[in-house]
């Protein structure tokens, strides 16, 4: 991991984003077949320090749920049907503009709490990927840039293979003007060339010099690069603090988070890397489960591309083990919410 003589260390705060329910036996194995769970779909606030309080980047990672379920398309809402209960409120906009546990603006200044208005205060919108329980409401994000995976646009546009055909996305999603995809992966051939250049892998859209030039100046030189065991890591502001993690295998475009918090301390936020902190420690496996085609399928668009990011993952983490505390955060890690409540916006990590 990166050292400098005066390193950059950003702050990071979960935000309720919506709930969701997770059926047992399509997400873990071996699982309890009536087992039927509610999770969070949690969002990030990630504050990157500038040299004074007006140059501070803030960056959304994730948001969460649809506060309004009929901004989802009608195949959308029929896979919403099997998650059953969701919970919509708060979602990602409410969180930021009232914190944890408020009501209200004059019980937030009251107890000397921070606003943000996510129309004006958030710079950039980070998602780890493009399925239902990520993209949230993007319209309340309406000067930030959004940047995603390569080929996240056109997945949007037209799907992802059989398993996610285009209905099952908003095509409008995200605003087009304001939408930066990270560069293409380089391929290291075998799975990972199938993966990206096989029937049906999306295409890279190039994003407009406007649009590119209200990122940080870092992302004129934004390659990706190896680092601590991860083949492919693009350092986010230059400096360090926050890397971009290319994680294959949930979805086409799928990305982690890698922050540096403060000396030796580290964040990894995990998106849908796995869905349960079960499957990571190697307690139980993927779930694998009829496709309604004769075969059998998993979360994952392709399953063995998820086990080979979390192989990584874990080699990862039992190799700092001993020289730097390393958090994971999953975005539906029902026990680490449980455990956190005192680390949401506005507290922090």
């Amino acid at each position: 991991m990166q050292r400098s003589l005066n390193p950059v260390y950003v702050t990071i705060s979960a935000l309720e984003a919506g709930q969701i329910t997770l059926p047992e036996p399509f997400f873990v194995a071996p699982a309890d077949p009536e087992k039927r769970t509610l999770v969070p779909s949690l969002s990030f606030l990630i504050r990157h320090p500038g040299n004074n309080s007006s140059e501070i980047t803030r960056i959304v990672f994730d948001l969460g749920v649809k506060r309004d379920l009929t901004g989802y398309k009608p195949a959308q809402q029929a896979h919403i049907a099997n998650r059953q209960p969701v919970i919509v409120e708060p979602d990602c906009a409410s969180s930021l503009r009232w914190g944890a546990n408020k009501t209200d603006e004059e019980n937030v200044k009251a107890e000397g709490g921070q606003l943000l208005d996510p129309s004006k205060d958030i710079n950039i919108v980070i998602l780890s990927h493009v399925h239902w329980d990520h993209v949230g409401t993007s319209s309340d994000f309406s000067s930030a840039v959004f940047a995603v995976g390569s080929g996240t646009l056109n997945v949007l546009k037209n799907g992802a293979g059989p398993l996610y055909p285009a209905d099952m996305f908003n095509d409008d999603e995200l605003p087009a003007s304001r939408t930066v995809e990270f560069p293409p992966v380089p391929s290291l051939g075998g799975e990972r060339s199938e993966y990206d250049t096989g029937p049906g892998a999306p295409e890279h859209t190039p994003a407009s010099a406007d649009t590119l030039a209200r990122l940080p100046a870092s992302s004129k030189e934004w390659s990706w690069q190896p680092l601590a065991g991860f083949p492919h890591a693009l350092d986010f502001f230059g400096d360090g603090s926050l890397y971009v993690i290319d994680s294959p295998g949930h979805i086409y475009g799928h990305v982690n988070l890698f922050a540096r918090i403060a000396e030796n301390k580290y964040v990894y936020l995990g998106g849908d890397c796995c869905h349960d902190r079960r499957i990571l420690s190697g307690e139980k496996g993927i779930a694998m489960y009829d496709d309604g085609k004769g075969g059998l399928r998993s979360v994952h668009m392709h399953t063995e591309m998820a086990k080979g990011t979390l192989a990584r993952i874990g080699e990862f983490l039992k190799h700092t083990r001993n020289t730097a505390d390393v958090e994971i955060v999953l975005a539906h890690d029902v026990y680490w919410r449980e455990q956190n409540r005192h680390r949401f916006w506005p507290g922090k990590l």
